[in-house]
């Protein structure tokens, strides 16, 4: 086994502020959200989502693709959201299994409600205090860690979603899945 490629002190002092200051900013925003517009942010994504997919909706597995989440997860959110009014499903007429969300009337309302503040939220607390150029290297920084991480996070949520399939064809609970 080879030897561990330790952090250097100052890689070590970037992962954890870099840990920090991303924890931080999604509880801030989650808080901002649910005292401003009483809903997670799992779900104000959702409404994003759908908001911007021709005619307002989504098939089930392009909505979990779309927010990085495992189908049951995204399941659990759809049906809290069909609870607020806010997501419809409608069955897919041509893959028995398969389902839409659609973005109702009042779903679309809500996220037009909570969308000023929340912009708001991620503008003060995210890009004011940075620089146009520290925008512009945070965006490239960004886009290099997806790059890498997401063949990786690809293939593990496939395996994630053949399980998921697998334990609905022997009719056990999804969470079993998740398991492992």
């Amino acid at each position: 086994m080879s030897e561990p490629r330790w952090l250097s002190d100052e890689e070590q002092k970037v992962w954890r502020d870099f840990s920090a200051a991303t924890r931080m900013l999604q509880a801030h925003l989650e808080g901002q959200l649910q005292h401003e517009a009483g809903m997670p942010h799992t779900y104000y994504e959702v409404l994003v989502a759908l908001s911007e997919a021709p005619d307002r909706r989504l098939r089930m597995s392009e909505l979990a693709d779309a927010r990085k989440a495992s189908r049951s997860r995204l399941s659990h959110a759809v049906a809290r959201l069909e609870a607020n009014g806010w997501v419809r499903r409608e069955s897919c007429p041509t893959d028995k299994r398969g389902s839409w969300a659609v973005l109702t009337p009042a779903g679309f309302a809500a996220l037009e409600e909570a969308a000023p503040g929340h912009v708001e939220a991620v503008r003060e607390s995210l890009f004011d205090p940075l620089t146009p150029e520290q925008v512009t290297a945070l965006g490239e920084i960004s886009a290099a860690v997806l790059e890498r991480l997401s063949p990786k996070c690809a293939a593990a949520e496939a395996e994630l979603a053949l399980r998921e399939e697998t334990l609905a064809d022997l009719g056990e609970p999804a969470e079993l899945a998740k398991a492992d």
